[in-house]
């Protein structure tokens, strides 16, 4: 084993941009595990909108103190342990560090679990991971949608997006999905079965929404905030519901508040004229509940009835770049990179 480990350090705060300048790349000795901590090399990084805000702000986790390794939930395996419960060679996923190599121990954000005999790294961090998960309570628990409802999702290519729209499918909804680019929307119609999809790139997305839902919206799965979440307000059925998951085209205002905010949605009111409910929720309310949503999602993959898509980069020296992709709309389905292979 190398005795160097390479880590990606906050170098500073980002502005509305991240950019590659905003990390620094340090290496250092491998570090040496203390009783109740392990050594763990990691395989797998999971980059998510969330680690925006990380990087600017408290939110629900303190955000990251300068010169300190980026964080990202990730798979790992152990290469040292001095804590119960784990041995030499064992698969993990939890929350990890932009690093070759990692200490896990107590103070860990995200507790350490091994990972089901089988699973594979990425349906760990993407369907069966924090994205599935935040998906399936999003859509089920928030959400509640009935057969023949009109189900709308943004940022629906995406890990999160693509897995609320099929799961709304498989409760009868009929599912549009809005997605930026013409091979993201052939994709949601044809493998992930939406029964349409809006192209924001190149389609008027208000008027788009009218010829689609002229009945208007009875559940709306929010990604991306901003001008969309505005239309889809001003189109909201009698009882509909808005699910806040994301807003990623506002985080660029995240720690910036004394600079001032962009205005916030126009048609809010119209939640009290079609008695509609606009709801928030963070994954981590529903952990105890995670194995009911790893169960339920198993069958439906095993069925067919989910699809997923990776968009996979390589090498720890790419991650920065990694992270910007999914600011940029570059991505494909869930952002992952890959370090290394298990030994």
């Amino acid at each position: 084993m190398t005795t160097r480990n390479r880590q990606w350090l906050l170098a500073r705060r980002p502005g509305a941009q991240i950019s590659e300048q905003d990390f620094e790349l340090r290496e250092s000795d491998v570090p040496k595990p203390r009783d109740g901590e392990m050594l763990v090399r990691t395989l797998w990084l999971s980059f998510d909108p969330t680690q925006r805000g990380w990087m600017s702000m408290d939110t629900y986790v303190p955000m990251i103190p300068l010169g300190e390794p980026m964080r990202a939930i990730g798979v790992g395996q152990v290469v040292e342990s001095r804590r119960e419960g784990f041995e030499k060679g064992d698969l993990l996923q939890g929350m990890l560090a932009w690093a070759d190599f990692v200490i896990v121990g107590d103070g860990s954000l995200m507790p350490p679990t091994k990972l089901p005999p089988g699973t594979p790294p990425n349906l760990a961090l993407g369907l069966f991971g924090g994205t599935g998960m935040t998906a399936y309570f999003g859509t089920l628990d928030v959400g509640q949608p009935k057969a023949g409802e009109t189900f709308v999702v943004s940022g629906a290519a995406g890990a999160t997006g693509s897995v609320a729209g099929q799961i709304a499918r498989i409760q009868g909804c009929r599912v549009i999905g809005i997605a930026g680019g013409r091979e993201k929307c052939a994709w949601l119609t044809g493998e992930a079965g939406f029964d349409a999809a809006i192209d924001y790139k190149a389609e008027d997305v208000p008027a788009a929404l009218d010829r689609l839902c002229a009945k208007g919206i009875d559940v709306y799965f929010d990604n991306v905030g901003g001008a969309i979440l505005d239309a889809v307000l001003a189109r909201l059925a009698h009882r509909a519901r808005v699910v806040l998951c994301g807003a990623i085209s506002r985080y660029g205002e995240m720690g910036r508040a004394s600079e001032g905010l962009g205005p916030g949605p126009a048609n809010y009111f119209n939640l009290v004229l079609t008695h509609g409910r606009m709801e928030g929720f963070l994954v981590l309310d529903y952990l105890a509940r995670f194995p009911e949503a790893f169960e339920r999602l198993a069958t439906w993959y095993g069925e067919g009835r989910i699809k997923h898509r990776d968009d996979v980069q390589e090498g720890l020296e790419n991650a920065p770049r990694t992270l910007i992709r999914l600011f940029t709309g570059a991505n494909f389905g869930k952002q992952l990179l890959r370090i290394a292979d298990p030994s």
